[in-house]
């Protein structure tokens, strides 16, 4: 089995397809076993699915660890192995006396296709694989040919799942005239590069998208981009979220991953714009974590961290109602875990003049808690300049 180990070592990388072990020593175990490499978090595990009567188990190990596994199947359980990659084949055999036989065949010219390595398979992305897209070659999430680069592989899924939220909204904007949308805390803007490449190039909308950021560096980067992709109408701006002015029509804002209490003013924002559609995703939910205190609660307070994710759904709950009262169709929504953070939670509201003045609880709730919020305040505000 020094051999199998030696060998091993070859296959179990980013470029394998599948390992398939099969015909067992006895039935009392697994009749079969298959091996495939999955990207989980940005790291390379080898997924075991394991066929064991009707059942099916699986399990994620590293390269190691699954190799480990691989030679004590072959040791005691199974009789046969075949494995396949970018490079080429193998074939084990085990005879009944315990030998070993290897054919291995390398491929004369190796695969272009890489192997499937998503989580879950049968996906259909928005963004084909296979048909290269300016922006995410230079973010280094394809290659030149189209081909998803396995490491980044996470990062697609984020981008096209952010787009099948956007292709939600589509019936709502009225896309007889120009689109007008607003980026608060756009960042380096890889989604923001995705929602003007599938509106404009993709399903010929007339749209016009301005990111705002408070980095120089990052707002000229992206701005050299968009001049290389031919985005004219992609432009960049440094500048805080709170003096942000535009005079204009504004149809929809997005502000993904902006952090604390720069959510609440670009929600703000986009009520007084009345925008048809808003976009969240919050980050650094710091300011109601301050304040929060109720007697009830104190039992699930005193625990830092249980006060810190209360505190998080709690600052959701609020920014979700609030725009419910404002005359928007709210909906929490679970999202792709941002690049530095683990939230995952995306606000999506819709502008409907039958919801509009509907009222919550919300402030029922807030007075419990002891907690008022930067975008309560600023509605106190705007009620108070209308008086």
């Amino acid at each position: 089995m020094e051999e199998l180990k030696s060998k091993l070592t070859e296959f179990l990388t980013d470029r394998l397809y599948q390992i398939i072990i099969s015909n067992p020593r006895s039935m009392a175990g697994a009749t079969k076993v298959k091996i495939r490499p999955i990207m989980l978090k940005g790291s390379l595990y080898f997924q075991e699915t394991a066929t064991k009567g009707t059942q099916v188990f699986h399990e994620n190990h590293t390269a190691e660890e699954i190799a480990e596994r691989i030679l004590q199947y072959m040791n005691e359980e199974f009789r046969q192995l075949e494995a396949q990659s970018m490079e080429g084949r193998m074939t084990v055999l085990v005879s009944k006396k315990g030998k070993v036989t290897f054919k291995h065949t390398r491929s004369g010219q190796k695969e272009s296709l890489m192997p499937d390595m998503s989580h879950n398979r049968t996906k259909h992305y928005l963004l084909k694989e296979g048909v290269p897209v300016p922006f995410l070659v230079d973010l280094g999430v394809q290659s030149p040919e189209g081909m998803i680069l396995r490491s980044r592989y996470d990062k697609f899924k984020q981008i096209n799942r952010y787009l099948e939220f956007v292709e939600d909204i589509l019936p709502t904007l009225d896309k007889g005239k120009r689109v007008r949308i607003i980026d608060f805390g756009c960042g380096k803007s890889y989604l923001t590069f995705a929602l003007y490449h599938y509106l404009h190039e993709v399903k010929g909308i007339n749209v016009e998208i301005t990111g705002l950021d408070l980095k120089a560096d990052v707002i000229k980067k992206c701005n050299t981009l968009a001049e290389s992709y031919g985005y004219e109408k992609l432009r960049f701006f440094q500048g805080d979220i709170s003096a942000y002015c535009e005079t204009g029509q504004v149809d929809m804002v997005v502000t993904l991953h902006a952090c604390d209490t720069a959510t609440d003013h670009a929600i703000k924002k986009a009520i007084e714009w009345k925008a048809k559609v808003i976009f969240a995703v919050p980050c650094c939910q710091h300011e109601v974590n301050k304040q929060i205190e109720n007697e009830l609660l104190a039992p699930v307070l005193k625990y830092g961290l249980l006060k810190e994710r209360l505190s998080a759904i709690l600052t959701d709950a609020i920014r979700a109602n609030l725009l419910e009262e404002a005359g928007y169709e709210t909906k929490v929504l679970e999202f792709i875990d941002m690049e530095h953070t683990p939230k995952n939670i995306l606000i999506r509201a819709v502008r409907r003049e039958d919801v509009a003045g509907r009222s919550s609880n919300i402030r029922q709730l807030t007075d419990a808690c002891r907690v008022e919020m930067t975008l309560q305040k600023l509605m106190k505000d705007e009620d108070r300049i209308s008086l």
